[in-house]
């Protein structure tokens, strides 16, 4: 171990060799025996996930392209499913919201150790209408409102001093006001033409589908299946 090393990157190095996964026991996933749709899968993998004890399964990834080309990711929390597509919302002047505005195409990324699977979700993503969005905050919490009415997501801060005033002002307009707009509120759907589902194997021989969705003009517009190596 280098001297140059601090003590922090010491004890990372120390106990990331002996971390494991999936310490538990792990099911049995039959990619012979799944429905036709993926969202099918999904609705069902979500529910035996919370079954599960997953904590916050509706956390996911959402991966985006910069004006540069560079790929960005963060956590934020899936909104609904449905034959739409997959939702979420955000500021669409949020670096998200200008990225999707730029480049209307987007990765989704859930993962629920406490069953060894993940999901993988590609498509197009659309902006909702402004009613949609409206309606998306208006059933949220006081704190999530709170949180869209601060505003200026993304943009630099000079303080936390001025995070904590403009907070405080947000949260007594939320309580005084549980339906003011926040007009750059968005919600986004995401059309998936691509959804992979991974099922952890102790054995590591991890089973691997992936639906894709088939051209509309071969007739059926539809969903194709294949299985991937591990």
């Amino acid at each position: 171990m280098s001297n140059d090393e601090s003590d922090e990157q010491q004890a990372f190095r120390a106990v990331l060799p002996e971390l494991r996964v999936w310490d538990t026991d792990l099911p049995v996933f039959d990619p012979a025996d799944v429905p036709d749709v993926p969202l099918v899968l999904f609705h069902r993998w979500f529910v035996e996930a919370v079954a599960a004890g997953q904590a916050e399964p509706h956390a996911m990834t959402l991966a985006t392209v910069d004006g540069d080309g560079r790929p960005d990711v963060r956590t934020l929390l899936l909104h609904d499913a449905d034959d739409r597509g997959w939702h979420f919302a955000s500021h669409a002047t949020s670096a998200k919201g200008r990225q999707l505005a730029a480049r209307p195409w987007a990765a989704l990324g859930f993962y629920w150790p406490a069953r060894g699977r993940q999901i993988r979700v590609r498509g197009a993503v659309s902006a909702a209408g402004a009613a949609e969005s409206r309606a998306d905050l208006g059933v949220r919490s006081t704190g999530a409102l709170a949180a869209a009415l601060t505003g200026r997501q993304s943009e630099v801060l000079g303080s936390t001093e001025e995070l904590a005033r403009a907070s405080r002002a947000a949260w007594d307009r939320a309580r005084a006001e549980p339906d003011a707009p926040a007009p750059t509120w968005t919600r986004y759907v995401l059309a998936a033409d691509e959804v992979e589902f991974f099922q952890g194997d102790a054995g590591r021989r991890h089973v691997r589908l992936r639906y894709r969705r088939t051209a509309p003009d071969d007739g059926g517009g539809g969903w194709s299946r294949e299985l991937l190596w591990p």
